[in-house]
């Protein structure tokens, strides 16, 4: 750490800073950015960081803080950030909502996000950047949870560094790099308060349990296997990327005025006719469908089978006929 005379530069800002200036298209210089902060070690390292850099990027910050009452502590800890925010000289705002609300993981995700977006919008209408604090390790567990339930590709390319959460709104998780040992370590070195949530230590969570009984066991058989499993998600991102936009060509190429030609989707091998489903469906808006069933669907269509139909969740069908392949949902 540098003198206190001095702006702090550690070799955790280094290796923040080289990636920004690789990618400057991830947080733009000059850009007004929400960092979603729950108080936990991963938020508290990612705010320091972005706090800290920038000088170098000219952002204007915002902090956000969601209170998901699921413990008789939340709101203290809510309190308290907002007290050490405020000595920082950091605009804070949070939000609160109940247990009923947020029942689930899920659902407590969804609600964040929700509020986050709300707020970039309405009382920042120059915020496009909206950052977490998700590190390689939180990637590595939901892939690892995909993986068990059997997801596709889009399911093992998990957590991209920057998605649309909204339009003109970004997503951005710049620690997708970093280990949560990483996290532990910046947050002991630079002394930052954490605000550890109870319901962390709840393995009821699937995601807690795969925290605190799987991966110490990976860990233990292959040391390092987290971030290696985070790397493998980040390769896959660009796969599927490249995917989509060859899915994209190709179901143009295949449009049918009700759908698509069934008979042109039908050449196609079968794992190509589920990954052309898969796209088709998300184009749509439709419900996603684990492999098993793309795969189940993407035979049931192919050359010389009867036509037929399949119902999906939310009132959708898909119907294949001689010709076409039609995609419908009832109100």
């Amino acid at each position: 750490m540098s003198t206190s005379n001095s702006k702090p530069w550690t070799p955790w800002h280094l290796r923040l800073h080289k990636k920004l200036i690789t990618k400057k298209n991830l947080i733009p210089d000059g850009s007004s950015l929400l960092i979603a902060v729950s108080g936990g070690q991963d938020s508290m390292a990612l705010l320091q960081l972005i706090v800290d850099l920038q000088r170098l990027h000219k952002w204007k910050l915002y902090v956000w803080h969601g209170d998901h009452g699921w413990h008789q502590k939340s709101g203290d800890i809510a309190k308290e950030l907002k007290s050490w925010c405020e000595e920082k000289n950091l605009n804070f705002f949070s939000h609160q909502t109940t247990k009923e609300l947020t029942k689930s993981e899920a659902y407590a995700r969804k609600w964040r996000y929700e509020q986050l977006a709300k707020i970039a919008k309405d009382k920042f209408h120059t915020c496009t950047h909206i950052l977490t604090g998700h590190t390689g390790s939180d990637r590595a567990e939901t892939l690892l949870l995909n993986l068990a339930r059997g997801c596709d590709l889009a399911g093992l390319s998990t957590l991209p560094e920057s998605r649309n959460l909204e339009k003109g709104i970004y997503l951005v998780r710049p620690l997708l790099d970093f280990s949560r040992d990483d996290t532990a370590l910046i947050c002991k070195e630079m002394k930052l308060p954490i605000w550890i949530d109870p319901s962390n230590k709840n393995i009821t969570l699937s995601r807690n349990k795969v925290r605190k009984k799987i991966f110490p066991i990976l860990e233990e058989l292959h040391p390092g296997c987290s971030m290696r499993m985070a790397s493998l998600a980040e390769r896959l991102c660009h796969y599927k990327e490249d995917q989509d936009a060859i899915a994209t060509l190709l179901l143009q190429a295949i449009e049918h005025p009700q759908g698509l030609y069934r008979q042109a989707f039908s050449t196609l091998s079968l794992t190509a006719r589920a990954t052309l489903l898969a796209r088709w469906l998300k184009q749509k808006e439709a419900p996603v469908l684990s492999a098993a069933q793309l795969e189940e669907l993407s035979y049931k269509i192919g050359t010389n089978k009867t036509p037929g139909c399949s119902h999906l969740s939310q009132g959708w069908k898909i119907n294949w006929k001689r010709e076409s392949i039609e995609l419908t949902q009832t109100q």
